[in-house]
């Protein structure tokens, strides 16, 4: 059921989306508590602002209502995937080529299953993360099918 409310919102959401030149980066179709959420999370270069997150909520909300994929009260949310943004396809590794990010694997390597670092390369399916043990910096390179998440991840 949820799998099949995000297919949906994914097909209706596209084409605003290409309208305005902007990004769907996730739809999430969660409960919490009682309530159930249908988030929208959307993005371009340079960042986006609440005008056009509130653009794309009516016009999604008018072709919700229409096909009426979800039988259940819900709340629609459209917002930016803030700065510590999922990195879910290939093209957001390519866009993010020296920024620091957070990996998560199915697998360890060399012993880890989460790494923090700056991606230094990302080619023929393989990342190259540049990490800190205390004051040395190490690389580990890690295949993209081992990835089970990914997201920006800020700096202190």
């Amino acid at each position: 059921m949820s799998s099949q409310v995000i297919k949906t919102t994914e097909e209706l959401v596209q084409p605003i989306l290409e309208d305005k030149d902007l990004e769907l980066v996730d739809i999430e179709y969660v409960k919490e508590g009682k309530d159930w959420f249908l988030r929208v999370y959307i993005d371009k270069d340079g960042g986006i602002d609440i005008a056009e997150c509130g653009e794309v909520s009516e016009e999604l909300s008018e072709k919700l209502d229409e096909m009426d994929p979800v039988k259940e009260a819900y709340f629609l949310e459209v917002s930016s995937p803030g700065v510590e943004r999922p990195l879910k396809t290939k093209n957001d590794f390519e866009k993010n080529l020296n920024q620091n990010m957070y990996i998560k694997l199915y697998e360890p390597i060399d012993g880890e299953k989460e790494y923090e670092g700056i991606l230094k390369e990302f080619t023929n399916n393989m990342l190259t993360i540049e990490y800190k043990i205390k004051t040395r910096k190490k690389q580990v390179e890690i295949p993209y099918d081992k990835i089970a998440k990914a997201r920006l991840a800020v700096m202190f």
